[in-house]
């Protein structure tokens, strides 16, 4: 059985969240994009901490069935992990603000979780 864009979105959410990464954002690209129909967004404070976000995510989305392409993650600068409907962009603190994703997709709206 495939996994849904929704619970996947759900397991990267709290993945991320499970190892303390900052300013989780979501945006739903639905409509706006045929790359992904959502992005999430967040950073770590330290190389150490990026990898572990992105670790998590991959673990947790891999133990889901989805399928994981990962980028950047030697670096831990920008780790990019492709799940297919669901994109993640891990940034070290300093890169997030550089390329300020948020602002390039600006277009979609922030989905909120409790």
């Amino acid at each position: 059985m495939a996994v849904t864009a929704d619970a996947l979105l759900r397991t990267v959410v709290r993945a991320a969240e499970d190892k303390k990464a900052c300013d989780v954002v979501v945006l739903d690209l639905k409509g706006i994009s045929l790359v992904a129909d959502y992005f999430v967004i967040c950073h770590g404070n330290s190389d150490t901490q990026v990898q572990a976000i992105a670790t998590e995510i991959r673990d947790k989305a891999e133990e889901l069935g989805a399928r994981v392409r990962v980028e950047g993650l030697e670096s831990a600068r920008w780790v990019l992990l492709d799940m297919g409907d669901v994109v993640a962009h891990v940034f070290h603190r300093e890169e997030r603000e550089y390329y300020h994703l948020e602002g390039l997709w600006s277009d979609a709206k922030s989905v909120e979780f409790v």
